[in-house]
């Protein structure tokens, strides 16, 4: 069995309230299987998951307080064709446990949401019903992680995205914790996660390098 990403203990200490300290520096460690790799932004603190030397990411001179993000540092870390995702707010919440209140969708292989994770993420699980779906896979250093897509997204989707997210979390063993990353600009989705007591964390992006 694979040992854990050194990147998951810092997750689950900062879903415990335990973070790195606020001293303006940055950590850098291996990368993430899949041939991906990472930069996630704690208040003060940077953690860096790469292939890369830590005197190269370095001398690019990134720091805890946002430089971490910024686009140039991304760009010489994925190298001149890599992938770079969206930068995303990093979001954690305990499971509730007790009787699953979705179900497993039939049809549900070729949506989008599901593609994206099964690209990025693994052991990926859907559920859903007539609101929409949820995926469940271990993502980013091995994490719970948890997304979202509603079906109809007309008029807000009727309180959808807080029941969908009330529910998913049935699926999770009590007391576990669970990780969310959502687009900051995506307020609807933002207001939807901190409702159902989903906490900010941080933030992340995800990257596939191509340095050739």
């Amino acid at each position: 069995m694979r040992a854990p990403h050194p990147l998951l203990t810092y997750f689950h200490a900062a879903a415990d309230g335990r973070f790195p300290p606020v001293d303006g520096r940055v950590t850098v460690l291996p990368p993430l299987a899949g041939g991906l790799e990472c930069s996630v932004a704690f208040t003060g603190h940077a953690v860096v998951a790469t292939a890369l030397s830590s005197q190269d990411v370095l001398a690019q001179e990134p720091d805890g307080f946002g430089a971490s993000l910024a686009p140039d540092f991304l760009r010489h870390l994925a190298g001149p064709k890599g992938w770079i995702d969206v930068i995303d707010v990093t979001l954690t919440a305990r499971g509730t446990g007790g009787p699953p209140r979705l179900a497993e969708p039939a049809d549900a292989d070729d949506h989008p949401r599901v593609r994206h994770a099964r690209d990025v993420r693994t052991n990926v699980e859907v559920h859903g019903d007539e609101r929409g779906l949820i995926t469940l896979a271990d993502g980013l250093a091995g994490r719970r992680e948890l997304s979202i897509e509603l079906h109809d997204t007309q008029d807000g989707g009727r309180g959808h995205g807080r029941s969908l997210i009330a529910d998913a979390l049935s699926l999770v063993p009590e007391g576990e914790p669970v990780f969310a990353a959502v687009s900051p600009g995506n307020a609807r989705s933002l207001r939807a996660f901190l409702a159902c007591g989903f906490r900010p964390i941080g933030s992340e992006v995800l990257l596939r390098p191509a340095r050739v």
